[in-house]
């Protein structure tokens, strides 16, 4: 199964865990609801962790949008339908932090006055990214000369007021066994509705000759309206061989509403 990552981190030509200076940016997402013509305004706080090191640093927007397995796909500026990235605006483009020095930028969207709601596109998205623009070298390593540079993404949703109808269908569920991968369960669903979901996904496995049940929990999904995924669930380890009935509960939105599918299979544990 594959995560979404709210706040996540690019890094070029190195991993994070080298370096000796971090960022740290948030709130991971931001939700704006308002029709066309209207502005509003929130804030994103950044802070350099740092104890000896300046960042310099710089805000820009791309698109965004979830493939099918629920990562996180980039596009230009402006380029997807779903876009918003045109209607925002910061405070500040470019600024520098000082060891241990936080700044709150104000973030605005300026929805247009024709912009309207539609059943192809009910929302809009745009990731904001906070990058460092002076990479900070470290030791030599077996002769390269690398340098760090950290990026840091907040997501930013929008819809119309009035317009919010959270809604899903699971509709298919498949138990699989892979030599390559091993055991796991494949959930395909539709986001039917108008707004972005977040939810959670339970598997409970029922052994039909003994009883005993196992359950995997808080399986976290994130999706937008439109959205086609799969999930994948792995098989508990500690599952024992036997004829099993398996049902995925997929709970989502502010009421937690519960679809369920359920499916019998033979299970052949292995070590």
């Amino acid at each position: 199964m594959k995560n979404l990552i709210a706040s996540f981190f690019l890094l070029f030509t190195a991993t994070i865990a080298f370096a000796q200076t971090g960022l740290t940016v948030g709130p991971p997402r931001l939700y704006f609801v308002g029709d066309a013509g209207q502005a509003q305004t929130q804030y994103v706080d950044v802070t350099n962790p740092s104890k000896d090191y300046t960042l310099e640093l710089g805000v820009s927007f791309e698109d965004w949008s979830y493939s099918a397995v629920g990562d996180n796909e980039l596009s230009p500026k402006g380029t997807l339908p779903t876009s918003c990235a045109n209607w925002l605006s910061v405070s500040e483009s470019y600024f520098s932090l000082k060891p241990g020095e936080s700044k709150r930028l104000q973030l605005n969207m300026q929805v247009p006055k024709d912009a309207k709601f539609t059943a192809e596109v009910p929302v809009h998205t745009a990731m904001l990214f906070v990058t460092q623009l002076n990479p900070r070298a470290r030791e030599k390593q077996e002769g390269a000369n690398i340098r760090l540079a950290v990026r840091s993404g907040v997501k930013v949703y929008h819809r119309f007021n009035g317009r919010e109808t959270p809604d899903l269908e699971i509709t298919n569920l498949i138990y699989k066994d892979v030599d390559s991968v091993g055991q796991f369960l494949e959930v395909s669903y539709d986001v039917t509705g108008n707004i972005w979901l977040e939810g959670r996904l339970r598997a409970e496995f029922l052994n039909q000759e003994t009883g005993e049940k196992e359950v995997v929990d808080n399986l976290n999904f994130y999706c937008l309206p439109g959205d086609k995924r799969k999930q994948y669930i792995a098989i508990p380890k500690s599952l024992k061989s036997g004829n099993y009935l398996v049902s995925v509960l997929a709970f989502y939105g502010d009421q937690d509403v519960v679809k369920i599918a359920e499916l019998e299979f033979k299970h052949v544990a292995k070590n």
